[in-house]
């Protein structure tokens, strides 16, 4: 799984391409390695009528890629400390845990088990930044940063957001089936809409908290009520001490 994902990062991002690799050879390689990928988790599942899944993928990278490349502009128009879009490409957290979403996202939309979940956990394992693929995330998403992001599994992210590390969008609580069990398969997570920023060690909760286009959330705020468009939100002021070390140091 991880040399056909390296191989689908580089043909996306044709600066990751060693000289001698041309891009026909990757996306032999990549349509090689997913229609195998596809098939074994189908397997490993018992899940049958996936035949198409793999195909289906391959013609969506083309229109991934060209979204990729709006998290890169986000990322660079985000950083000042960003010298090029290289440098944000080889070297941003953020932008690679995006890259392995999209893609995992697009393989769940279509019926694939198991796999896009094992993308995910790698993506999660190299950059601390733990996307379920089935969160749904707009166009020139920039994290900056990015260690210890969670993005839920319901969690609805609109165009042009920020968000810094240590980010929590997660669930409130857990509802139970009348017989006990855990209920699945409703909104738990939280809804971002377009251009919100959410600063370091915010935490956001709940399935029915929505902020509005624009807002802000500063940085270790506690959120599980929704926002109206355009409001900054901030903690309580924290009084800060400073004591005398007598010149010990």
């Amino acid at each position: 799984m991880i040399a056909t994902l390296e191989a689908l990062r580089a043909l996306v991002f044709p600066e990751l391409r060693a000289p001698q690799v041309s891009g026909d050879a990757l996306a032999r390689q990549v349509v090689r390695g997913f229609s195998t990928l596809v098939a074994e988790a189908c397997a490993a599942c018992a899940q049958t009528g996936n035949d198409d899944a793999a195909s289906a993928f391959i013609a969506r990278i083309p229109r991934i890629a060209e979204r990729l490349a709006l998290d890169v502009r986000a990322a660079y128009d985000g950083d000042p400390a960003a010298t090029n879009e290289l440098e944000i490409v080889v070297c941003y957290p953020g932008v690679r845990a995006l890259a392995v979403h999209r893609f995992a996202h697009e393989l769940d939309s279509l019926g694939v088990p198991l796999l896009p979940r094992m993308m995910a956990e790698h993506a999660h394992r190299e950059t601390g930044i733990d996307i379920h693929p089935r969160a749904t995330i707009g166009d020139a998403l920039f994290i900056d940063h990015g260690t210890g992001v969670v993005i839920g599994e319901t969690a609805t992210i609109g165009n042009r957001c920020r968000i810094y590390q240590g980010v929590t969008l997660g669930a409130k609580n857990f509802d139970r089936e009348p017989d006990g069990s855990m209920r699945r398969g409703y909104k738990r997570h939280p809804t971002l809409e377009d251009d919100v920023v959410v600063y370091a060690g915010a935490t956001i909760l709940g399935g029915d908290t929505v902020i509005g286009k624009g807002s802000v959330i500063a940085g270790g705020v506690f959120l599980t009520k929704s926002v109206p468009a355009g409001h900054v939100v901030t903690g309580p002021k924290v009084e800060l001490r400073m004591i005398s070390m007598g010149g010990a140091i």
